[in-house]
């Protein structure tokens, strides 16, 4: 599909193929099966998340104590140490919805409930289901809430103000999504234990910590997933101004903090890799993933998005309406000769 890419969309790409993800994966593990041995439970995410807990909720109680006129100290600490901080967490969520910490699935829910109580909010169990959701149907504007709606990318087009300000309250266009998915239950009684968690620990901040405190997380909160370069990996998983590639990874610096959440390709051809065996990943099977084209910079990501005018919120691929009735977890194998042949080249955006 040929456009003029100074000009905005007014669709997404329509793709006749199916996604990539489980076929590459079918072809690593035949040419590599020792990958196998990457795919563990790592308990030790739960303290990971239980210390980010700590941290963040003492944090908020130093500022309870400075008061409000420490509010500009607030802003600056919530975009250095609580972003990263929350962003950590968000990965942890992510890897308790895909069952990698604990084999008790239950237990895994707990796990993602705790690391969501810094966000204010009772998103974790909500997240796991339209998060599954989005694996096994990629790209499905029926049942991928990770697409954007498209009144909603109609609405923020590719105005820099309007991307800004999308990204700056992107929580509350998240919430407008799942309402159009097909075949989903978001209430369930894990969703209430998450609600009932996240109103006991904003009750307990508020009253231990009192308003300062609660302010320095919600701001630590918007930055995590908005206006920050944490953020930008929203945009670096799926985005794309090429129709051959529909997911990208990001190899740099902030993996480090964010718990190598840039691995995204890596991440959907094995979910049931952990975070901290994914760039293990990617050393065993080198060939599968030197020829994709990845992003070196969150940073320089973010600010492109914005100020681009060839990026918008259709700056995605959709599987073409035809399809949407296949399975989309039954992709033929790709061919052995040509396992990584979706970009002649590897281009670090």
């Amino acid at each position: 599909m040929m456009h003029n890419l100074k000009t905005m969309q007014a669709a997404f790409y329509q793709s006749e193929s199916d996604q990539p993800h489980p076929g590459r994966a079918r072809t690593i593990i035949k040419a590599h099966p020792e990958v196998r041995q990457l795919m563990v439970r790592n308990p030790w995410t739960a303290l990971i998340a239980l210390s980010v807990v700590v941290v963040q909720t003492s944090l908020a109680f130093c500022f309870g104590k400075l008061g409000f006129g420490y509010w500009w100290l607030s802003l600056v600490i919530a975009y250095c140490v609580g972003a990263f901080a929350n962003h950590a967490n968000y990965v942890i969520i992510h890897d308790a919805t895909h069952n990698l910490i604990f084999r008790n699935k239950s237990w895994n829910k707990l796990v993602g409930i705790l690391a969501d109580l810094p966000n204010l909010n009772p998103g974790a169990m909500g997240f796991r289901v339209y998060h599954l959701r989005h694996h096994s149907h990629q790209g499905d504007y029926e049942h991928d809430a990770d697409l954007a709606n498209h009144w909603e990318a109609r609405l923020v087009g590719n105005k820099w103000y309007r991307k800004a300000i999308w990204l700056m309250l992107f929580p509350f266009f998240q919430l407008t999504r799942p309402p159009r998915l097909k075949a989903i239950t978001m209430w369930d009684r894990w969703f209430f234990v998450n609600f009932a968690c996240a109103v006991a620990y904003d009750v307990g901040v508020v009253y231990f910590c009192g308003w300062p405190g609660f302010l320095y997380l919600a701001f630590s909160f918007f930055f995590s997933i908005g206006l920050h370069p944490v953020g930008a990996r929203w945009i670096q998983e799926h985005y794309t101004n090429d129709p051959e590639q529909e997911t990208y990874s990001y190899y740099g610096p902030i993996n480090r903090l964010a718990l190598n959440m840039g691995y995204h390709n890596e991440h959907h051809d094995l979910p049931s890799i952990p975070w901290n065996n994914l760039p293990k990943l990617r050393a065993m099977a080198p060939e599968f993933y030197n020829n994709l084209k990845y992003h070196s910079s969150w940073s320089r990501l973010l600010f492109e998005f914005i100020f681009d005018k060839k990026y918008s919120l259709f700056s995605r691929i959709e599987r073409a309406k035809q399809r949407n009735d296949e399975a989309p977890s039954s992709p033929p194998m790709l061919r052995p000769a040509t396992p990584v042949a979706l970009s002649a080249e590897t281009i670090a955006f």
